[in-house]
């Protein structure tokens, strides 16, 4: 029987769908590849989203777009939506499997049980008294490679529905950690990115081992070129993370740090745990630290109450604070959070145009970040070749484009950056580094 994934939201999603795919190949599925529109599957297996209400309602849409693709077809709901909103998605016809965040790597046995007595399964547990699922990825065909190292959260911030979906702070265990990174690095991936729903929380749930912990493990393992984290918490880099960064270039220059807003007032309505002016603080301890480091960010503007005045403080601390990229998401309601109740909701026009006033001017900032490096010689790895040029990030997230051969990807090679033609750096090689 041949199944297609389709995968929304966010790293730890499709992170949990590439174990999805190896557990039914494992049993004897086949997978169609990400462009074949034409045949059709027999099973379809929806990983969904809900951090937004757009997002909830895209992941409906996508479970009924299946159904009619294939009436016949075994479909499967897993994820986010299916977590909170289960009863919704129950009443849609056609649907075969619901399961949550829980025993997404044990898919084929739903499958399988399913294609026994043809009754739609519904299977969800309490995350709040859930361990850790411990998955590991043996599919090793890219160059970088995401561990996923938590689930789970517990800030409770006002405008977001995760902690309801994804249940407390769990942490893999650090020897189920270390091992699948060993894996992966055994098997040429040259750069190791560490994910989770609240990945600088890892180890709060755990007996004295923390996340600088696990870094300083981690960067230990022989063969590990490149340690990335994919978003940490600015409370969450204290002076243990910070005393990593000083001690190990394993760890690449390169942080997403979510600011959210750069106003103290909305912060504060944000149920987020800290201050501009503490953010701004550790951000000045990790340049002294790091003082070329590429901090990146997301903003969320529009928020209930945010007034025009509110909004360009939070555009002049950005500016200040001197990100290298923004993230920028207008608020979106979500049904089930504190902030859909809150009075002042902004009209989706202002939203608009406050969105637009923060990219204009995450352009301004990331060209700015990337005209430091003119001149400069840098190692990036190629991922990409596309019309006779190689493609690819540098350690600190700079995006190369250059001239080469298609037998350099996945390698290091020392390249100089000549000039910015945005969002590239064009570059030349100087050498092949390692094969």
């Amino acid at each position: 029987m041949k199944f297609y994934i389709y995968t929304l939201g966010c790293k730890v999603n499709s992170y949990e769908t590439n174990i999805m795919a190896e557990d039914l190949k494992k049993a004897g599925f086949i997978e169609l590849e990400k462009n074949d529109n034409e045949q059709l599957a027999d099973i379809y297996i929806i990983n969904t989203c809900t951090v937004t209400n757009t997002a909830g309602n895209k992941s409906l849409k996508m479970i009924r777009q299946a159904i009619r693709k294939n009436s016949n077809a075994i479909i499967v709901a897993t994820g986010c939506l299916t977590q909170v909103e289960a009863d919704v998605v129950a009443k849609i016809p056609g649907v075969s499997i619901i399961i949550g965040n829980k025993n997404k790597s044990k898919i084929s046995k739903y499958i399988q049980q399913y294609q026994k007595t043809s009754k739609q399964i519904i299977d969800l547990y309490n995350l709040e008294q859930a361990d850790f699922e411990c998955m590991q990825l043996n599919n090793f065909n890219k160059t970088r490679a995401f561990i996923k190292i938590q689930d789970g959260c517990n800030n409770f911030c006002s405008y977001c529905i995760i902690p309801y979906t994804r249940g407390n702070v769990r942490s893999k265990k650090r020897e189920d950690v270390i091992a699948e990174i060993k894996d992966v690095v055994k098997n040429n991936h040259r750069e190791i990115v560490l994910t989770g729903i609240h990945t600088g929380h890892y180890g709060s749930d755990l007996d004295n081992y923390t996340f600088a912990d696990l870094l300083r493990d981690i960067i230990q393992i022989p063969g590990l070129e490149r340690l990335r984290i994919s978003s940490i918490e600015i409370t969450e880099i204290d002076d243990q993370v910070l005393s990593v960064l000083k001690q190990s270039n394993i760890i690449v220059d390169h942080l997403h740090i979510p600011l959210q807003s750069g106003c103290d007032k909305t912060l504060k309505e944000m149920n987020r745990k800290y201050n501009v002016e503490y953010f701004k603080n550790k951000i000045k301890k990790i340049r002294e630290i790091r003082p070329n480091i590429s901090i990146t960010t997301d903003v969320i503007v529009g928020f209930p109450n945010e007034t025009e005045d509110d909004f360009m403080i939070t555009y002049n601390n950005i500016k200040e604070i001197n990100f290298s990229k923004l993230h920028v998401f207008p608020y979106s309601a979500r049904k089930g959070t504190k902030a859909e109740l809150m009075e002042n909701q902004i009209n989706e026009n202002i939203k608009k145009q406050r969105v637009q006033k923060l990219i204009d001017l995450s352009q301004k900032l990331e060209i700015s970040y990337m005209q430091k490096f003119i001149g400069q010689n840098i190692e990036f790895i190629p991922e990409v070749y596309n019309n006779g040029y190689l493609i690819g990030h540098t350690g600190n997230y700079l995006l190369i484009k250059c001239p080469g051969n298609i037998n350099l990807l996945n390698n290091d090679i020392l390249v100089k950056i000549d000039k910015v033609n945005y969002p590239y750096c064009l570059s030349t090689i100087l050498e092949k580094v390692q094969i």
